[in-house]
């Protein structure tokens, strides 16, 4: 009886074992995989990330739960105790002389939009704007 318990502890740890090693066989060509698609064809790469995942991972969240949740996390107001730490550093930054504001005009949105690859812009962008 004893080198039967015995037996099932080796097998059980030989299957484990082997279980480990697929896994890892896996992650390792998941990522090599994917490294390689990123050079060679990053749309599709993208397009795979888009696509759900097989997994029996549970049950999706209740919307109103979620919606509940965020909204009583947002609507209290919080009152944080700001140490004297921040009078120094605003001391610190007094004389820093504040960057020109950037203006973006549609011309250059336009110009991003046109070099960049289909695939990469926005998709309700690209037909709103056009060049002239």
């Amino acid at each position: 009886m004893q080198k039967l318990t015995e037996r099932i502890d080796d097998l059980k740890q030989r299957i484990a074992a082997w279980g480990k090693r697929i896994r890892r066989y896996t992650e390792r060509s998941t990522r090599f995989n994917q490294n390689r698609l990123f050079q060679s064809d990053q749309k599709r790469l993208y397009k795979s990330f888009e696509r759900p995942m097989v997994s029996g991972t549970g049950s999706v969240p209740n919307q109103a739960d979620t919606v509940a949740f965020w909204r009583s996390l947002w609507s209290e107001p919080v009152n944080h105790n700001e140490g004297p730490w921040t009078e120094v550093v605003a001391s610190q930054c007094a004389g820093i002389t504040p960057v020109d504001p950037v203006i973006i005009t549609p011309d250059d949105v336009a110009e991003a939009v046109r070099r960049a690859p289909n695939w990469k812009s926005p998709k309700g962008l690209t037909g709103c704007i056009t060049t002239g």
